[in-house]
């Protein structure tokens, strides 16, 4: 049967409206799944125990150290990698390169450039996060590289760390904590006992924005001091050339700090990020 011309205008004209909602809409989905794929990503970037290779840059600036007022500036490589053993258990490696200026906090003295001590952790964690938590625990390791005897300790220094995460929607709950004990190196420096904890809480909006509270502090049981930042930070997921990086910024105030230790800081940081599973 033939139909008239004008019979199929009309409804080529009533089909087009139709096409392009169908079409809009399936885009739409699209872009909202995109979304939501990076709202998670940006979620699981809170959570070192999540399937996830993370590679930081981060750069730090403390300032008013000593009488000098003096500035120290660290760069830092901070990869975290999580290997798997098996259907329920992951090995998480968490290394920190430093690369550091640091000015003589007394007026007059040398400033002192060069490598720092290098940190290394492993935590033996569950491969499957159970009730919202994640955890890890095992051993930690202080290797004496500095270049120059301002910037490290001079010693080996090893002992067990721990760190637990709590993720329910957008919120972040987390603990890293740890403690270090000297065991060889330069029998002319100080002992190094050491505990470590951050404690931090971080939300994550729909637009992979995160603002995060956080204190990395330290008491050194040897000179019996507490050094405490407390500090506020704001980081935002984009996609440079299809790549995922993190961008992030934080600023820091030290409530306590030995007599020649900074008053206040900023940090920078660029983390590229690399899906894995477990």
């Amino acid at each position: 049967m033939n139909i008239a011309p004008t019979r199929i205008l009309v409804l080529t004209a009533l089909a087009a409206p139709l096409a392009l909602a169908h079409s809009a809409a399936g885009e739409g989905g699209a872009v909202d799944d995109e979304k939501a794929q990076a709202a998670e990503l940006a979620r699981k970037l809170q959570n070192p125990f999540a399937s996830l290779i993370t590679v930081p840059f981060e750069s730090d600036w403390d300032f008013g150290s000593g009488p000098a007022e003096a500035m120290t500036y660290t760069a830092s490589l901070k990869p975290i990698i999580p290997f798997s053993l098996n259907q329920d258990w992951s090995l998480v490696t968490r290394t920190i390169v430093p690369f550091i200026y640091a000015e003589s906090p007394v007026p007059g003295g040398r400033s002192s450039t060069g490598l720092g001590d290098i940190t290394a952790a492993v935590y033996l964690s569950p491969s499957q996060t159970k009730d919202g938590w994640d955890w890890g625990v095992g051993p930690g390791l202080i290797f004496p590289a500095a270049t120059d005897s301002a910037l490290g300790s001079g010693k080996w220094s090893a002992g067990p760390t721990a760190a637990a995460f709590w993720q329910d929607g957008p919120w972040t709950l987390g603990m890293v904590s740890g403690h270090a004990w000297s065991f060889a190196g330069d029998s002319h420096r100080s002992p190094v006992s050491m505990t470590y904890l951050q404690p931090s809480l971080v939300y994550t909006t729909k637009s992979q924005t995160s603002f995060g509270v956080d204190t990395t502090s330290q008491y050194d049981w040897v000179a019996r001091q507490w050094t405490v930042p407390l500090e506020s930070s704001v980081s935002q997921l984009v996609n440079v050339a299809g790549q995922p990086v993190q961008l992030g910024l934080t600023g820091r105030w030290y409530v306590a700090r030995p007599l020649d230790g900074p008053n206040w800081g900023l940090s920078f940081t660029v983390t590229f990020l690399i899906p894995e599973e477990h």
